[in-house]
């Protein structure tokens, strides 16, 4: 139905839900009508508002489940996290020491990093350090812009939501936080983990305020 420039839209709950509201937005893409999808649940909603990379205008949410109001609340507030800005700070590299051997985590995301991004990590949630992509290419190596080599699984790195997890925590379909040099940050999937035995670096870094803070990695 039409009405004021709103359309409201309704799929049968064993439909082909994908293809048709792909179709639904592409056609309206260039009005000035609102599209607004009935859901039943949070999984739903994600469909919908994920359509084209644009979704629908909204969603109605048609539920009794209270579990499906969270789940639908917490993935609002993820998808706010798109385009917010993170405060970072310079620090000045006072220390790399080789360590040892330790387990050590890449992080393979579903999506493509460009130069510039990577994921916040560090031994205390306190400070993180912008551990970069691996989208650079080398004599050595070919460009993996999808991965991230984090460090070993007891550090921290930042999820959305404004919270951290261990890097061990990870699994796939976790949702971690990619942030740039200019701290413009996006949200990710964890595609999966390679957790492997290499020789660890600590790097410690001085920041303004005299404090030391410190990141183990790879040495490679």
């Amino acid at each position: 139905q039409s009405s004021q420039g709103i359309v409201l839209t309704e799929f049968g709950s064993d439909s082909w839900q994908i293809i048709p509201a792909e179709n639904l937005v592409a056609a309206f893409q260039s009005s000035q009508a609102e599209v607004l999808a009935t859901c039943r649940g949070a999984s739903d909603a994600r469909l919908m508002l994920g359509a084209l990379e644009l979704g629908t205008s909204g969603i109605v949410l048609e539920t009794e489940d209270p579990s499906e109001v969270r789940a639908l609340s917490s993935f609002l507030r993820e998808r706010s996290f798109e385009g917010s800005k993170i405060e970072l700070e310079a620090a000045t590299v006072t220390t790399v020491k080789p360590v040892g051997m330790g387990d050590r985590v890449c992080v393979d995301t579903c999506s493509l990093l460009v130069p510039g991004e990577g994921l916040l990590v560090g031994n205390f949630a306190r400070a993180l350090f912008l551990v970069h992509s691996e989208c650079a290419e080398s004599s050595y190596i070919s460009s993996r812009p999808f991965r991230v080599n984090a460090g070993p699984v007891h550090a921290y790195t930042q999820s959305v939501e404004g919270k951290t997890a261990y890097l061990s925590e990870l699994s796939s379909g976790s949702q971690v936080m990619v942030v740039d040099a200019l701290g413009r940050a996006r949200s990710a999937i964890v595609g999966r983990l390679k957790v492997e035995v290499r020789p660890l670096v600590l790097v410690e870094a001085a920041t303004k305020d005299g404090k030391t803070h410190s990141i183990l990695l790879q040495n490679a």
